[in-house]
């Protein structure tokens, strides 16, 4: 339960963070870009590939430090990091094709479902 709450936590400072970036990007660089989402989705990418180096490769942080800075600071800051490192792993370890295709279902499948829920709520709301 312990573990479940350091996530928790990681999560409302990193959706808080995310939050704070996008206001800032908005104000600094207008709303014709969705720059805050692409500055903590490089941001997040990088700093997941360094944690996780750190703790698991390197075993300079241990796991609770891992899960809240992973699973939940970068959860809550971006939902690219994760999806970022799993892939560089693929690669990294001779899965090119694997690789591949969580980029490519992962984009497709994602972009596609999103049309989707945005179709369904807007018949929904039609409906009302």
């Amino acid at each position: 339960m312990a573990r479940v709450l350091l996530v928790a936590a990681g999560g409302a400072v990193g959706s808080a963070v995310r939050y704070l970036v996008a206001l800032a990007a908005v104000a600094w660089l207008g709303p014709t870009f969705p720059w805050g989402t692409l500055a903590v989705n490089l941001v997040g990418s990088f700093l997941i590939g360094l944690v996780q180096q750190l703790a698991v490769e390197a075993l300079v942080l241990g796991e609770d430090t891992r899960l809240f800075l992973t699973t939940g600071v970068m959860g809550g800051l971006t939902t690219y990091s994760a999806f970022s490192y799993e892939t560089v792993r693929l690669f990294e370890t001779g899965a090119a094709w694997q690789g591949w295709l969580n980029v490519i279902v992962t984009t497709a499948a994602c972009l596609g479902l999103c049309l989707l829920g945005l179709t369904t709520g807007r018949v929904l709301l039609a409906l009302r």
